[in-house]
């Protein structure tokens, strides 16, 4: 992990636990993938599928400061959760895919949710700071068995002053297996200094593969030449069989140990144009 404290920002991320994080840059507050189900709670996965939640989030829904949008990589339940559904502000901007977005405005009341096509952007500023969000390809699953799932999309981030260049860019791979696309995101998204990698080797029933594992993960960071990862998604459900070890000893086996950031649940990472390090937590009571 590359990086020192006096690095730190502009952006800091929080890992509350599954593909969910609170990302705040400035004055600019946004949540990702919203899962806040408790150990035990289930989460439904379309298509009579659902699977038990196997650890609590390191924060709850009540805890959160005020927020200025939810990215939501896609509809799944373990990404978007009944808890999330009533416990958020109707009016809260999200940034889906198209998909999700009809359904958000549609089925669930969430009148300024916003379908972004892939390629597409939505800027959000306040107080002389912004983030703007790309939607990037993504795809749940191997050949046309992802058309049998939500679709889903990647995203990048780009921070930095009103109008000026970025400072940072962020990946966000949402629930994806390497495919072709991921070679356009490397040529259109050269630049990135942190890619937080979905990971977990989710595996559906017919041993369908649905996100990364650890070996498809490696891929990802030699495809994209990627300077630090992130991992997140893994050991939250029983349908994810590919455990955080087991990444990590590929990144070590592949010479690549040095570029994950090490990051629990309810610990934090800042991250600058010199890199990303982590701050550890505790996170309740400092709001």
């Amino acid at each position: 992990m590359t990086g020192h404290p006096q690095d730190r920002g502009p952006a800091r991320i929080t890992f509350i636990g599954n593909a969910t994080l609170l990302i705040e840059y400035g004055p600019l507050t946004l949540l990702t993938d919203p899962n806040f189900l408790h150990r035990g709670e289930r989460a439904y996965l379309g298509n009579g599928l659902s699977s038990a939640r196997l650890l609590d989030p390191a924060l709850e829904l009540s805890e959160l400061p005020g927020l200025d949008a939810v990215v939501l990589s896609h509809l799944h339940g373990d990404h978007w959760d009944r808890r999330a559904r009533r416990g958020l502000a109707k009016d809260l901007p999200i940034l889906a895919t198209p998909h999700a977005s009809r359904r958000l405005q549609g089925l669930h009341g969430f009148s300024r949710a916003v379908g972004l096509p892939t390629w597409q952007s939505e800027t959000l500023v306040r107080e002389g700071r912004q983030v703007r969000v790309t939607a990037l390809p993504g795809r749940h699953g191997p050949a046309l068995a992802h058309r049998l799932l939500p679709p889903v999309m990647g995203s990048l981030w780009e921070f930095g002053a009103a109008g000026a260049e970025p400072e940072v860019r962020l990946y966000v791979t949402g629930d994806t297996v390497m495919f072709p696309g991921v070679h356009e995101i490397a040529r259109r998204c050269p630049d990135v200094q942190l890619a937080v990698l979905h990971l977990g080797g989710t595996t559906l029933p017919g041993g369908l593969l649905v996100t990364m594992d650890a070996r498809q993960g490696v891929e990802m960071m030699r495809a994209l030449e990627l300077p630090e990862v992130l991992p997140v998604h893994y050991e939250e459900y029983g349908v994810m069989r590919s455990p955080l070890a087991d990444f990590l000893a590929a990144t070590e086996r592949e010479g690549l140990g040095d570029r994950v950031v090490r990051c629990r649940r309810g610990e934090r990472v800042a991250v600058g144009p010199n890199g990303a390090v982590a701050i550890g937590g505790p996170l309740r009571g400092e709001r």
